[in-house]
């Protein structure tokens, strides 16, 4: 039986259903850019109260931002600009998925490499029953989300700071102090984040100076897993990370398809998802 808040606005419209009227309410923020709580009840003849709640699990699932008073369609922040406090409600679920599964990537005692990003922050969540971890990392809010119990040692790159990504960006280095000269580093594992991944350009971002700083992580490691879900396939971004047969492990939320499954395969990409049925913590 329908809920008396999914009638229609009496205009002999059809009735719908919730999972309707959401699916109408992400297409029309979609089409509009931006709107109002209130105006989208009109338009959608039910309550302000109604609207927030499906608002909010629209956000959740990462289909539009929440504003205070209404919302955002994601179509008009270019990903270049999301802030971090955005992008951090972006596809939130399949994200967690995927820090869930980078996480068992991760040896006890071992050197990890983790660039900046909303997905290795994922990753840094379900890290809490790994000991004696060497972190090295651009990512800011590592050092304010990892238990001091999981790591012997924290280091964070130097660099300009990306305010909006809370991020350093700079050489994969640190320097003797007596002579000026540049530490050989090397790491088990690289953990790294990209925006896009297609089957001719391999992996990509959008910035260059960030660019150059992930594709020096992959360099620096034994092992190297992308983390991406699937909004990121068959993307091409500014400035390419690496070459698929770089990696080892592309850890991703849903199967690729077509061309990209058949690339990844080629250059034996071990692709990593989530047990059928998973949710997120």
């Amino acid at each position: 039986m329908a809920d008396s808040s999914s009638l229609s606005d009496g205009d002999d419209q059809p009735l719908r259903l919730p999972a309707g009227r959401k699916a109408d309410l992400t297409a029309y923020v979609t089409e509009v850019g931006e709107v109002t709580v209130s105006a989208l009840a009109v338009r959608f003849g039910v309550s302000a109260d109604t609207i927030r709640r499906d608002l909010d699990q629209l956000d959740a699932d990462g289909f539009l931002v929440r504003t205070h008073g209404g919302a955002v369609s994601i179509a008009v922040m270019p990903s270049t600009e999301k802030k971090l406090d955005v992008r951090l409600r972006l596809q939130r679920s399949a994200k967690e998925k995927i820090g869930a599964l980078a996480a068992g990537l991760v040896e006890n005692g071992s050197v990890v490499m983790i660039n900046a990003g909303t997905t290795t922050l994922a990753v840094v969540r379900h890290l809490e029953d790994h000991r004696e971890l060497t972190i090295a990392t651009n990512n800011l809010r590592i050092p304010t989300e990892i238990s001091p119990k999981v790591c012997r040692d924290l280091y964070v790159f130097g660099g300009a700071v990306r305010l909006s990504g809370q991020a350093t960006i700079g050489p994969i280095g640190f320097q003797f102090s007596d002579t000026g000269n540049d530490l050989d580093l090397h790491c088990d594992l690289a953990l790294i984040s990209v925006g896009a991944v297609s089957a001719e350009s391999g992996f990509s971002t959008s910035n260059l100076a960030e660019a150059l700083m992930m594709s020096e992580m992959v360099s620096r490691a034994s092992k190297v897993a992308i983390l991406a879900d699937s909004s990121k396939f068959d993307r091409r971004l500014f400035a390419q990370v690496a070459e698929l047969g770089s990696v080892d492990y592309l850890v991703t939320d849903v199967a690729p398809e077509g061309e990209l499954a058949e690339a990844l395969r080629r250059n034996k990409v071990e692709v990593l998802l989530p047990p059928s049925g998973a949710s997120a913590s």
